[in-house]
């Protein structure tokens, strides 16, 4: 059953990424909405279902974006492998402690990603990490942060992820 959910959540995020995001952008920036949900995957589902997850997600935005195809299924199941483990000896995860994690992973991330380019001599690596890692990264934090903090007012969350995982 929970694969059938994963299927559903992934099938429907490729459109929200692809036909919404770019309306919701702040200064040609749109928050990875795959990398924040895989985070939320692997920390509220586990190591495994992240890594899965992550993998899948890479897998179908590499396909309808300009993504690298390894290197996004690399760094999303990654992300979603660490945010598992993370969320296995975290006792108690606010909204705060999430929005920080999202901003290191997300720049680790962008990161790899600017590496991984070649940058021509107008657009170096600072200049990519000035204009589009940093700001990437706050803006996933802050989507991440926002959509974790909706569902902990809502819910009471350690009981919920314990009957998740069980």
């Amino acid at each position: 059953m929970k694969a059938l959910w994963y299927a559903i959540l992934i099938a429907c995020l490729v459109p929200i990424q692809s036909v919404l995001l770019p309306h919701v952008s702040v200064w040609a920036v749109k928050p990875d909405i795959g990398f924040i949900v895989v985070c939320l995957v692997g920390l509220l589902g586990g190591e495994l279902e992240g890594l899965l997850v992550g993998l899948a997600m890479g897998w179908v935005m590499s396909l309808f974006s300009a993504e690298d195809l390894i290197f996004s299924m690399v760094t999303k199941g990654g992300v979603g492998y660490v945010a598992g483990l993370v969320g296995r000896q975290v006792v108690y995860l606010t909204p705060v402690v999430l929005v920080m994690g999202l901003l290191v992973t997300s720049c680790l991330a962008g990161l790899l990603t600017a590496f991984s380019l070649t940058l021509n001599e107008a657009q170096d690596l600072w200049w990519a990490i000035r204009a589009v890692v940093l700001p990437q990264a706050l803006f996933d934090a802050v989507v991440g942060g926002t959509l974790y903090w909706m569902v902990w007012s809502r819910l009471n969350i350690e009981r919920w992820v314990s009957d998740y995982r069980a």
